[in-house]
């Protein structure tokens, strides 16, 4: 494959083509090797094994508390939030006889390629202390690295989070070669997102189990990435997630003990554990590797909160929606319910009540612990494009969570203009009464946390887009991510360019849907 123009693209314009300019992030004549294809899960040789508990309870409503959390509340957090849970069989577009099969998860992927991987650190006196893999596959744990790490974790972490009052964590990474072989250079993009709904979809769960937890973003990557063993041109972790038994702030106030990702390496040794991909040939990937090393954090003293920033007043008509109660669901329940319609949506009235439900869940379910602020400040933002809203006006508008309002930013109907932006028409927005984009910084907070920040930009607006999903699959409904989208188009459209200096993330049509033709089974325990 050679470089691509990899090693001569700057990294600001492969960040501008992943944006707004699609079709120059990838080479023009990128053939995917079906044939070839990776694995949709990791698979470890040689190591010592942990089976899971199969018994996974059919209900989350957020009644259970557990007293004691033993290896079976670890195995349903971890089968809830990544677990093979479905197979499915769909009819591909050359012919009746042509059918794909997949493997599916609870929280959405782009191309059902699921390019994260978790791994844990436990210390419950359940199984060795230590790091573990989460096999997917088999629903089991296998043991990376034996021993306790709370010190190792700490100066990883820059002293930001209090490991020494947790039970365990939960690392998300990411292995490029799992969905660049589809989606080449544009993947970059995918897995930021892909990280971000798992996060969510674990917090999500988390919840349910009475675990509190703390989302970290900012940590030496190259210590991160020894203890758990993985090479840095294959795969890389992209966060942390602390877990805790009792409701507490995780945040550690250390401060004065400076560290660097080399002197920690050199306080493990490295292990190279043997792993299956399945794909013979892997292609290089240049661009993801320079950008992977350019948003490592390389010493402790590089890791800091961000300072809050003050939104500019916006323009046009406020309208209040409706006061309404937090939604009560059955987490198990939605997620099972929970699919991306494409020429499934069927129109139909969206009451305001309902509307304001969507709104309102998704963004209060959104507030969570992690190390860039402690205030809460959210630094994604939703946009929605409304039509057949009972008793409010067709337009574009603003949604603001602190005074649950929203605010009229451009009349009319605007779903012809949202399908002419489409670069594939996977979908018929016709159907479509509520059209939601998640907006951020436009420099994706650059200045402050450097390229690192694109990558905690697209896991946040990520995190958001699978509370939306869970908050829409709750009230009948369902939601479509999509990047394929005109993004200019759509800034243009929130009037958020220039000053204001945001841009739009993701696209997520919701509405009401019919059944998809589809065989699938559920691999409930």
């Amino acid at each position: 494959m050679g470089d691509q123009g990899g090693r001569a693209m700057s990294l600001d314009a492969f960040l501008h083509n992943l944006h707004v300019d699609i079709e120059k992030a990838s080479p023009p004549d990128w053939e995917v090797d079906w044939e070839d294809a990776p694995l949709t899960f990791k698979l470890y040789r040689g190591l010592p094994q942990y089976p899971l508990s199969l018994e996974v309870p059919l209900a989350l409503d957020g009644s259970a508390r557990f007293s004691k959390f033993h290896e079976s509340k670890i195995g349903h957090l971890l089968w809830y939030a990544y677990g093979l849970t479905q197979i499915s069989q769909t009819q591909r577009a050359s012919g009746p006889d042509d059918l794909m099969q997949s493997f599916r998860r609870f929280p959405p992927s782009g191309g059902a390629l699921y390019p994260s991987e978790l791994y844990v650190y436990l210390k419950t006196g359940d199984f060795p202390a230590g790091v573990y893999h989460y096999d997917a596959a088999h629903h089991r744990l296998v043991l990376l690295r034996e021993g306790n790490f709370d010190s190792f974790l700490s100066k990883a972490l820059g002293d930001h989070c209090n490991i020494s009052a947790c039970f365990g964590a939960v690392f998300v990474s990411t292995m490029f070669w799992k969905n660049f072989y589809k989606y080449n250079n544009f993947s970059y993009r995918l897995q930021g997102l892909d990280a971000g709904v798992l996060i969510g979809q674990l917090l999500e769960v988390a919840k349910r189990f009475g675990m509190n937890t703390r989302v970290c973003f900012q940590f030496l990557d190259r210590a991160l990435n020894q203890l758990l063993g993985l090479s840095e041109e294959e795969e890389s972790t992209y966060a942390m997630i602390a877990l805790s038994k009792q409701p507490a702030n995780l945040t550690d106030d250390k401060s004065g003990r400076d560290a660097t990702a080399a002197s920690l390496c050199l306080e493990l040794p490295k292990i190279k554990p043997e792993h299956y991909v399945r794909s013979l040939v892997i292609k290089e990937f240049p661009l993801l590797t320079k950008m992977n090393r350019a948003s490592m954090i390389e010493s402790s003293g590089a890791i800091r909160p961000l300072e809050a920033r003050e939104e500019a007043g916006g323009e046009g008509q406020v309208i209040d929606l409706p006061i309404v109660k937090r939604l009560s669901y059955d987490l198990a329940s939605v997620c099972k319910k929970r699919f991306s319609p494409e020429m499934d949506f069927t129109l139909g009235k969206v009451s305001q009540e309902r509307l304001a439900l969507l709104l309102q869940e998704a963004t209060a379910s959104f507030t969570y612990q992690n190390d860039l602020n402690e205030d809460g400040e959210h630094r994604v933002t939703i946009y929605a494009s409304l039509y057949n809203v009972e008793d409010l006006e067709d337009g574009a508008y603003l949604y603001e969570g602190t005074t649950h309002s929203l605010r009229l930013i451009r009349p009319g109907d605007h779903r012809l203009r949202l399908q002419c932006g489409m670069s594939l028409d996977v979908l018929n927005f016709q159907q479509v009464p509520i059209c939601i984009h998640v907006a951020g910084d436009r420099h994706y907070f650059k200045p402050q946390l450097g390229y690192r920040g694109y990558r905690i930009q697209q896991m946040e607006a990520g995190m958001l887009v699978q509370r939306i999903l869970l908050a829409a699959a709750a009230l009948g409904m369902n939601g479509h991510p999509l990047l394929g989208f005109d993004v200019n188009m759509c800034d243009e459209l929130y009037k958020i360019g220039g000053s204001q200096g945001k841009t739009s993330l993701i696209q997520v049509p919701i509405g009401a849907y019919r059944n998809r033709p589809w065989l699938k089974g559920g691999l409930h325990c």
